[in-house]
């Protein structure tokens, strides 16, 4: 009767072998196709299609706070002589 230890072992080694040869029979991929591929992933409307974004200004309820840049409701300012929002305060 075989020991437990060497079946086990050579169950990973059958297993390594199975992993490598699947690997080689995937194609590689270049710095070339690297740009197709992720355009290819978008899918063909979303590569063409612009971004279209419409900014607005900050509002008279909002401000900006001058740490952490975002555009908060005038609600959120904590200190109104430095400009900062409650979680910056």
């Amino acid at each position: 009767m075989a020991d437990p230890e060497e079946e086990e072992e050579g169950q990973v080694e059958a297993s390594l072998e199975e992993l490598i040869a699947k690997k080689a029979d995937r194609p590689t991929i270049t710095d070339d196709d690297d740009e197709d591929e992720s355009l290819l992933a978008l899918g063909r409307d979303e590569a063409r299609e612009s971004l279209t974004t419409k900014v607005l200004p900050v509002q008279q309820n909002e401000f900006v706070c001058k740490s952490c840049f975002l555009v908060k409701h005038r609600s959120q300012l904590a200190d109104r002589r430095r400009q900062l929002c409650r979680d910056c305060a």
